[in-house]
């Protein structure tokens, strides 16, 4: 079957559907990822966006049980240049093809991902839509500019109801605003007693569960969408150990007095270098994130940048100047990698680890 992927602009790119046949908006997004397609469908960072992978073969070891990055895909949409209908692994359960039409998600494929690529780096990413439709691209224009950007992406990939993942070591409550499962193998993997909650739970609430340290995890959209967090955030500070990561790294800033904006295209893919100020050591990193944290807005607070990209210079860390406090924008989580910056759960439960002595009512003083 026939496909089209409509810009808002106007232009059009053909190809062939597979997946759900069905017609589906977006915000046109491409991922540099030579592996991981599975890890990409299933993060829930890509909430309301049709993905675009660069790498030319997608598919080829197809769909298994074990490397999914949440309970389903949220994503809205999959383009890829070259779609493998008969995958090779000796983990393959399932086809991309199958995988897509179970989660009722449009893909299409035999259109020049390098074009598309080339045209978001150039005029940002945009709305799109993927369609079966012979309809004439002017009939979609006005569904394309209605269609505007979603605004309740983590309200939509959030858990709806507190859930506990039991360890002997350091209680650390999760807020999920859109958390990959990367984060609570990492955390498990050190035998943290682990307790994730919605989005929108309030200080109060995190009082009650007397945690060790607290965890803002990663999520789709728009950090200023969610004010509540915000509120939350400045309420627990400094009250206990806490870690941002991506969305929740946009977040810590917003609680500290600094600014986000949209970036023209985003940083997404498993190949981006990140430098560490304190040390000079350069790490390659995952990311996936559309927002980042502006520089002239730090300006006055109490935040020190830890970290930059190298391709561009815009913030991937930030460090609190007296308080137990850090983030980062990109993923040390990984999933599929590269795995160089795990040793930040390491470095955030040694924090948690000294703030408990240093509040322990059984501490010993000398």
């Amino acid at each position: 079957m026939l496909a089209r992927l409509i810009l808002e602009d106007g232009t059009v790119f053909s190809g062939i559907a597979f997946g759900a046949a069905r017609e589906s908006y977006g915000e046109v997004v491409f991922n540099t990822g030579i592996t991981g397609y599975q890890e990409v469908l299933s993060d829930p960072s890509y909430c309301g966006q049709i993905v675009t992978m660069t790498y030319p073969l997608i598919g080829n070891y197809g769909i298994n049980r074990d490397d999914f990055e949440s309970v389903r895909p949220f994503i809205h949409g999959f383009v890829v240049r070259e779609h493998a209908e008969s995958p090779s692994n000796f983990r393959s359960q399932q086809t991309l093809d199958s995988l897509l039409k179970e989660y009722d998600i449009p893909g299409i494929s035999d259109i020049d991902t390098r074009r598309l690529t080339r045209k978001i780096r150039e005029f940002g990413t945009m709305r799109g839509v993927i369609t079966t439709s012979d309809a004439k691209v002017e009939e979609f224009m006005g569904s394309l500019q209605q269609s505007g950007n979603m605004n309740d992406q983590v309200s939509r990939v959030s858990t709806k109801s507190v859930f506990t993942v039991p360890g002997r070591g350091p209680r650390i409550v999760v807020v999920d605003f859109g958390s990959k499962s990367g984060i609570l193998r990492e955390l498990t993997q050190r035998d943290c007693d682990v307790i994730v909650v919605p989005y929108n739970t309030d200080a109060k609430e995190i009082n009650r569960l007397r945690p060790d340290g607290i965890l803002l995890s990663n999520g789709p959209g728009d950090p200023k969408d969610v004010g509540e967090a915000v509120t939350m955030i400045k309420d627990v500070l400094g009250k206990y150990p806490l870690f941002g990561i991506c969305l929740g790294h946009q977040l810590f800033a917003l609680a500290c007095g600094g600014n986000t904006e949209k970036m023209k295209f985003g940083h997404r893919g498993g190949n981006q270098p990140v430098k560490e100020l304190a040390t000079d050591r350069t790490f390659i990193t995952s990311q996936n994130h559309g927002f980042a944290v502006t520089k002239e807005s730090l300006v006055g607070t109490d935040l020190n940048i830890s970290h930059i990209a190298i391709n561009d210079d815009t913030i991937e860390g930030l460090e609190h100047k007296s308080l137990p406090a850090f983030s980062v924008q990109y993923h040390p989580e990984a999933a599929p990698g590269p795995y160089d910056s795990g040793y930040l759960f390491d470095r955030f439960l040694d924090m948690v680890e000294k703030h408990k002595k240093e509040v322990s009512p059984y501490a010993i003083t000398r």
